[in-house]
């Protein structure tokens, strides 16, 4: 496979908490036409560190995904349509786009999506070495290799397993556990017939995308009707993750976590409150956990001012409970097992 800067190793210091100041999408007001908060990556992370639990020099920098990254999965073709403004202004759903001159797009617009795809991809990696990883962005679900759509226009969740298939020894089956409010076509495009990739998926099943054909590729599938509330939808969320995993055992878990599952959310349609979403993250991360699997999650949808709060909450609630393991200065997945703390100690004492 190619060279790529997305697998060399982080300074080990770090948390694997994925992220660059290059995730946020701003630009002469023009994001503000979208529902989307286009600064909420930012804004996670600012919450996180007024909560003492990172600093900067503590997260891992995502770097931007390459051409050459990109073709593992997207086609030629399709990386050439996004050269086009008015492709972009669709994909993104943001109409002016469709009148800036390509390169402001480029650097404006795709540029910080191209730096999350690149996080999304380290954040794979990060999660096998260390059990579990986060990027603050990422999960573009909506977009397969020939196609982007609903803000979606580089498969990062694709291209995240498929490194990791390719490049990382004993990584040959994933879960991708899909809990954002809409179906993720994407990833059920691309790994249609791959019997290596398990997904589930539980969705509003009357908003976008509604792509019958994609479902096809739906493992578990749970559809929920219109303001679908907490207990129902935890208990939904808790029986079909513990079957997914129960049924399929895979080398990662891929959690697209997205908050637009909130009540209110203009796009979602359901009513879960913030601490449902809270409660949610949990129950995937201790069943992965407890079953020994690394867990890669991203934030994908969620289109509320609010949502940015919620997500900083969650992260500081799985480290609470433990379920983050506990880093030391350096980063490695929770304490030493007793055993290699007792054979390092041996091998210092008998190197003195």
């Amino acid at each position: 496979p190619h060279r790529t800067e997305l697998y060399e190793e982080p300074p080990p210091g770090c948390w694997p908490i994925v992220y660059s100041p290059e995730y946020n999408i701003t630009f002469m007001g023009l994001e503000r036409l979208h529902p989307f908060d286009a600064g909420k990556w930012g804004k996670v992370i600012n919450f996180l560190k007024e909560e003492k639990l990172i600093a900067d020099d503590l997260i891992v920098q995502a770097r931007e995904a390459t051409d050459e990254d990109l073709l593992v999965v997207h086609t030629r073709r399709y990386l050439n349509k996004l050269k086009w403004s008015f492709v972009v202004a669709t994909i993104t759903e943001i109409p002016p786009v469709a009148f800036l001159p390509n390169f402001v797009v480029q650097r404006k617009v795709l540029k910080p999506l191209r730096t999350q795809t690149g996080g999304t991809i380290m954040a794979g990696k990060l999660a096998v070495d260390r059990g579990w990883a986060i990027n603050v962005g990422g999960g573009f679900h909506h977009c397969s290799s020939d196609k982007g759509g609903g803000f979606c226009a580089y498969a990062d969740i694709t291209l995240a397993i498929k490194f990791l298939f390719e490049r990382v020894q004993g990584v040959s089956r994933a879960t991708i556990i899909d809990l954002d409010a809409h179906q993720g076509n994407g990833h059920e495009r691309d790994f249609m017939d791959d019997p290596r990739v398990y997904i589930m998926d539980a969705y509003n099943r009357y908003i976008y995308p509604g792509d019958g054909f994609a479902k096809r590729a739906i493992k578990r599938k749970v559809e929920l009707e219109w303001g679908t509330e907490d207990s129902e939808y935890l208990q939904k969320v808790q029986t079909h993750v513990e079957g997914a995993l129960n049924e399929f055992k895979p080398d990662i878990v891929v959690y697209n976590a997205g908050t637009d599952i909130l009540d209110g959310d203009p796009l979602g349609g359901l009513a879960i409150s913030p601490q449902g979403i809270v409660k949610r993250d949990e129950v995937v991360f201790r069943a992965a956990r407890s079953r020994g699997v690394p867990v890669l999650m991203v934030t994908s949808g969620g289109y509320q001012k609010r949502t940015a709060r919620i997500i900083a909450d969650s992260i500081l609630n799985l480290h609470s409970l433990g379920l983050l393991g506990r880093q030391g200065p350096a980063c490695a997945l929770g304490s030493p097992s007793l055993e290699r703390l007792v054979t390092d100690t041996a091998k210092d004492l008998s190197s003195l």
